[in-house]
C-alpha cells in the first residue's frame, strides 16, 4: 500500500501547486483580452513554470510519504531522494534556461516577422522552495491521514 499512498501524495502535491497558480492567476487578472474565465482557469491550471513549482511540490510530497512509510534509511527513500534532487535541479537550471532561451529566440523570430514558438517556463529558486515547503506539508498530511484511519 505504500506505493498507492505515495502516488496519492504525488497527485495531491501537484494539484495543490496548480490550484495555487489558478487562484493567483485569476486574482491577479493577468488573463489576455478576449479569454473567458473558463479558458483562463484551464490555462492557469495547466501552466508550466510559475509560483509554486508543481514539480517540487509533487516530488517532495511523494518523497516525504515514502520516507515516513518505508523508513528514512530505506532503499526506496534513497531512490526517491535521488530522483527528487534531479527533478529540482532540472526545474531550476535546465527548464529555466530553456525558457529564457525560448524568449530570446522569439524576439529574433518576431524581428524577422516569423511565427513565434511556445515557451516552456522553468522555475526560480524561490518558486521551487515554496513548492518544496508545500510538498512537505502535503506529504505529512497524507501520513497523518493514513495513521489516523
Amino acid at each position: 500500500m505504500e506505493g498507492l499512498y505515495a502516488i496519492i501524495a504525488f497527485v495531491l502535491g501537484f494539484l495543490g501547486a496548480q490550484v495555487w497558480k489558478l487562484i493567483a492567476g485569476l486574482v491577479s487578472g493577468e488573463k489576455p483580452e478576449g479569454v473567458t474565465n473558463l479558458q483562463a482557469a484551464i490555462g492557469y491550471f495547466s501552466r508550466s513554470g510559475g509560483m509554486p513549482s508543481g514539480h517540487a511540490a509533487s516530488f517532495t510530497a511523494m518523497t516525504v510519504c515514502l520516507g515516513a512509510l518505508c523508513g528514512w534509511t530505506s532503499g526506496v527513500f534513497a531512490l526517491a531522494m535521488g530522483v527528487w534532487m534531479i527533478v529540482l535541479y532540472d526545474a531550476i537550471h535546465v527548464r529555466y534556461a530553456v525558457g529564457e532561451q525560448g524568449k530570446a529566440l522569439n524576439q529574433l523570430l518576431k524581428r524577422e516577422k516569423l511565427q513565434e514558438l511556445p515557451i516552456v517556463e522553468g522555475h526560480t529558486v524561490s518558486q521551487v522552495t515554496v513548492g518544496v515547503i508545500l510538498g512537505v506539508m502535503i506529504g505529512f498530511l497524507v501520513i497523518m491521514f493514513i495513521r489516523s484511519a
